[in-house]
This record gives C-alpha cells, sequence and structure tokens, in this order.
C-alpha cells in the first residue's frame, strides 16, 4: 500500500499564539524566525530543564524564564540547537530575575537553525497561555471535525436520495477543490470525480499522475484513504482482506488540508457500505439471471414464456438465433463467499467487447457461470464463441481466480437456434462442461463433439465402465507402473492422429523406429491388432472413459 506524506498535525499557528491575550499582555519582541510564525503549535509546554528537548515530541510552543538555558554561550547554544532539531514550532522565554534581555549567543543560535524566538517584556501567568492556546487548538480541532461530519452528513443525504458511488466521489471533489478517485487495492481506477487544473478532465490527471505509477508514492500532500470491508473488493481477488478499494486525492488545483483528510476517512466509511450492498445486490442479481437460465434449461419456463421473463432481466436480443454458452469452473477456481459478484463484474464487463447481446448468469452450487449470446446469423457461431470464450477466460483472470497449477475453466458452447433450442442447447452444454473435466485444454468446446464423453460421464459410477477399461488398456496401465517409457501417451497420441505414423512421431518427437517399437510392444500387451477399426474404437473409448473411473 503507498503511504503519502502525512498530513500536517491540527493545531494553531505561532502567529495567532502571539495574538491571543495571555502572549499578547507580555508585550512579545520576535528576536528570529519571523519569517517562521506560519508554523503549526501542536501543544504548549512550560519548563526551566537543560535537557527539556528530551522531553518533548515536535510542535510545541515551549514556554521558560530561562534558568534551564545555561550560564555559558556555548551552552546556550548547545539548547536552542537541541529544540531545533527535536522540530518544536517555538521559543517564547520571559525577561526577569534571569536575563534583562536575552543574549546574543541565544538569538544568534535561533536564526541561524531557523527557530522562531520571542521574548516576553512583561510577567504573564503561564498557566494562562497553556489554557488559551490549548482551547484555541481544541476548537480548531472541533470545527474540523464539524466541518467534515458536515460532508459525511451531505453524503449520506445524497445516498438516501438514490444516489451512489459518483455522488459521493462528487461532494468530496466538491469539498476539497481536487479531483477524488477511487482504485482498486491494486491500482485499476473504478471511479472519478471532480476536475483537474483549468477544468481538465479526472481521468486525465488519473493516467498522468497514478496511471502508469500505481506503484510509486503519490505526489507530495496526497491523500490516501483505504476503504474497509470484509471481503474482496471490486475487481480484485478474493481473500484480499479487510481492504476493498481506496480512495485518492490529488491535490492539483489547490493543497489538501488535514479536514480534507477527515473527510475522506468518512466518506470511506461511507463507501464501504455502498461497495458492499452493491456486491451483496450485484450477486443478486447474477444468481436471478442463473436461476432464469437453469430454469430454462430444465425446462421449468417454456419456450414461449421466456422471452418476456428475459425483457425483464434486461436481455433484449434482436431476431438472430440463441447461441448458448456454459463456463465450467473447477473446484480449485471456484469463488467463495461475495466472489462471484466480483466474477460477473468482470465477466460482464469483458463480454462487452464481444459486441452482440448478452444475458450472463452465476450458478455458484454448480460453479457454473450460464450465458446466452444473440446472433446476428449462424454463419459467425465460430466467430462469436471465440471472442466468447477468450472474454470469459480474461474475466476469471481478472477476478484474481486463476490459480497456478489449477485446471483452466472448460467454455462449452451449444447449437444456436430459437427460445426452444436455447432450452435443450444450454442444458446439453451445462452437462458436457461437467464431462468435459480434464481434458486436453482448448479454447471452448462444441457440445455437439463431446456427446461421447457426456455418455462416458453419465455412465461414470457403472460397474461395467470400470471393468470395460481395465480389460482394455489395463496391461498398459500396469506396464506403465512399473516399466519406462510410458506407452499409454504414445496410443492416445497415435489414436488422437487416427493412426498416422509420421504426425505421430512428429509430436512425441520420436524416429520413426522408435515409434514402431512402442507400437509393436502395445499390441503385444494388449493382444491386439492396432490397424484393425474395432479395436481402435474400444481403445478410444477406453482412454476417454479411464477419466471417470478410479
Amino acid at each position: 500500500m503507498n503511504t503519502p506524506a502525512a498530513p500536517p498535525p491540527t493545531g494553531i499557528t505561532v502567529q495567532r499564539a502571539l495574538e491571543l491575550p495571555g502572549l499578547r499582555s507580555g508585550l512579545p519582541e520576535i528576536l528570529a524566525g519571523a519569517d517562521r510564525l506560519h508554523r503549526t503549535v501542536r501543544w504548549v509546554h512550560a519548563g526551566e530543564v537543560p535537557n527539556i528537548a528530551s522531553l518533548l515530541k515536535g510542535g510545541e510552543l515551549l514556554l521558560t524564564t530561562g534558568y534551564g538555558l545555561g550560564t555559558r554561550p556555548a551552552e546556550q547554544r548547545a539548547f536552542v540547537r537541541t529544540l531545533a532539531e527535536r522540530g518544536i514550532a517555538a521559543l517564547v522565554v520571559e525577561l526577569g530575575p534571569r536575563f534583562a534581555r536575552l543574549p546574543s549567543a541565544l538569538v544568534d543560535t535561533a536564526r541561524t537553525a531557523g527557530l522562531p524566538l520571542v521574548q516576553l517584556h512583561r510577567e504573564v501567568p503561564f498557566v494562562t497561555v497553556t489554557e488559551e492556546i490549548h482551547t484555541e487548538i481544541v476548537n480548531g480541532h472541533y470545527a474540523l471535525l464539524q466541518r467534515a461530519e458536515e460532508v459525511h452528513r451531505r453524503c449520506t443525504d445524497a445516498l438516501l436520495g438514490g444516489g451512489g458511488v459518483p455522488q459521493v466521489l462528487g461532494i468530496l471533489a466538491d469539498f476539497g477543490d481536487n479531483p477524488v478517485f477511487l482504485e482498486t487495492t491494486d491500482g485499476r481506477l473504478l471511479y472519478a470525480a471532480g476536475s483537474g487544473p483549468e477544468g481538465a478532465d479526472p481521468l486525465q490527471v488519473w493516467e498522468g499522475l497514478r496511471g502508469p505509477h500505481k506503484d510509486a508514492p503519490p505526489p507530495a500532500g496526497s491523500v490516501l484513504v483505504d476503504v474497509p470491508g470484509g471481503g474482496p473488493g471490486p475487481g480484485t481477488a478474493t481473500g484480499t482482506g479487510s481492504v476493498r478499494a481506496r480512495l485518492v486525492l490529488l491535490p492539483v488545483r489547490s493543497p489538501l488540508a488535514q479536514v480534507h483528510r477527515m473527510a475522506a476517512e468518512r466518506a470511506a466509511g461511507i463507501l464501504a457500505v455502498v461497495l458492499m450492498q452493491a456486491r451483496q445486490e450485484e450477486e443478486l442479481a447474477a444468481r436471478g439471471r442463473g436461476d432464469f437460465l437453469t430454469d430454462l434449461a430444465e425446462g421449468r419456463i417454456t419456450a414461449e414464456d421466456a422471452p418476456a421473463q428475459a425483457r425483464v432481466l434486461g436481455f433484449k436480443p434482436g431476431a438472430g438465433p440463441l447461441l448458448p454458452v456454459v463456463m465450467r469452473l473447477g473446484d480449485a477456481l471456484s469463488p467463495a463467499g461475495g466472489g462471484w459478484a466480483v466474477l460477473a463484474r468482470a465477466v460482464a464487463e469483458e463480454l462487452a467487447s464481444v459486441g452482440v447481446p448478452v444475458l450472463l448468469g452465476v450458478r455458484p452450487v454448480e460453479g457454473r457461470v450460464p450465458l446466452l449470446l444473440c446472433l446476428r446469423s449462424e454463419s459467425e457461431r465460430a466467430a462469436v464463441a471465440d471472442r466468447v470464450a477468450a472474454a470469459l477466460r480474461a474475466g476469471v483472470e481478472r477476478a484474481g481466480m486463476q490459480r497456478p497449477g489449477a485446471q483452466p475453466p472448460v467454455v462449452v458452447v451449444g447449437v444456436a437456434g430459437g427460445w426452444a433450442a436455447a432450452s435443450a442447447g444450454l442444458r446439453h452444454a451445462a452437462e458436457t462442461a461437467t464431462a468435459a473435466q480434464g481434458l486436453t485444454d482448448r479454447p471452448w468446446y462444441d457440445a455437439r463433439r463431446l456427446d461421447i464423453d457426456l455418455l462416458l460421464w453419465r455412465l461414470r459410477d457403472h460397474p461395467d465402465l470400470a471393468a470395460f477399461v481395465d480389460r482394455a488398456i489395463g496391461p498398459l496401465r500396469d506396464h506403465d507402473d512399473r516399466s519406462k517409457p510410458p506407452l499409454l501417451p504414445t496410443l492416445q497420441t497415435y489414436l488422437a492422429h487416427a493412426g498416422r505414423k509420421a504426425e505421430t512421431a512428429r509430436e512425441l518427437h520420436l524416429n520413426r523406429q522408435t515409434l514402431y517399437n512402442r507400437l509393436a510392444r502395445i499390441g503385444e500387451l494388449l493382444g491386439t491388432d492396432l490397424d484393425d477399426p474395432q479395436t481402435v474404437l474400444a481403445l478410444s473409448l477406453a482412454l476417454r472413459a479411464r477419466r471417470h473411473v478410479p
């Protein structure tokens, strides 16, 4: 997480402190640091010990009568230097029994160190000065709180009036007179509000200052505030912890002050609620669309009733054929909690580039993402399927769900047609997507070409299927368990190339004689002729079926 420069502490200036009745009655005379009276007084401290600097934290206005300053010039110089190094706001010395006027060693060192030095010509009650300045500081802090609370109230009113994230950011941008941005935790821009110098678009400001520099510290004086949440933020991976997003205020029109940070912190609490609600509503909507598509697939919604219900869900297809598509996520990829909302949003944004009407849903129980698309004609089925499969996989990756070593999602494309065909196509694609788990990865599968795999998957619990696999290729499995090189991959590649030995040898990176020897060994172990069509069919089925049996 980038950490901006710390905001200035809440307090008053040295100049304002000198104008209050307590110090003004002492007839203050500024001997050094007149150009630094804008320094902030964080607190007031009175003391007379030589090592008083060690008791201070910085930002204090120190009151003293001078008894701890020392009698020698070297001691006085060291006293002032240590105070300047500690970062106090100013040193105020009351003239009297100890000093009739401050020694030149003290004054010269304060000038060199840039430390405001003030001498009081009249005695003043230090307790009165302390009370006045502390009251002023507390009142100033309360005024800041009031201003920040006013922003909070306006943001709350905007939400109650039906507004959302853009309205909250707009209020914050107007208050700070600077552009405001909402980013994901990895630096991707979600929303922007306000304007840059001379009315520049905030997106231009973000691109110039944040877009290419997400890992670098923000410009000096910026305000960054985490938006909390109990789960993943928008567009982020699941499990990112308690930070959902990040508010960024950039000081490109005017400086940002402590009150702007306070207002941003209050706005962040509101945004956390808004984003949580949006995530819940988004997931409910995605599940609702998934339920509709599942009911359509299972025949619980008729082809006659489906168009009207789809329009209610925002799907308004044209007159072209409908294309059913199902993406199946393996167990290692299925998101937990609100991750389905993150996935639905990421996939929907990727699908926007496909350029056709889409109805997208999620089915968390089955780990599926069903969707319907409207084509202009049947002829563009393959081209649209390519783009849809790429968008689906990009959405999974963008949602942070593609983990190393996990099987990629399976995308199955059904037959295009009317609403009746869409019903059957969705059901067929959903079942086929499950049966296709573990197949050689391809961008997408045509459901019509996986009917054999679907049939074998439906028989996965039948003991006859396991017996068939054992009879057909059992000897090869036994061989591969105890000997090298393994022969099952050779047989699978040989059958995939329809018995073409040259292509098989090329894919396996073998010379022909080595391949011939392996094929002969396979025929010997199985007691079969690899040129026999019935044998080839049985072996092909057994190789496909072995994915579904123990």
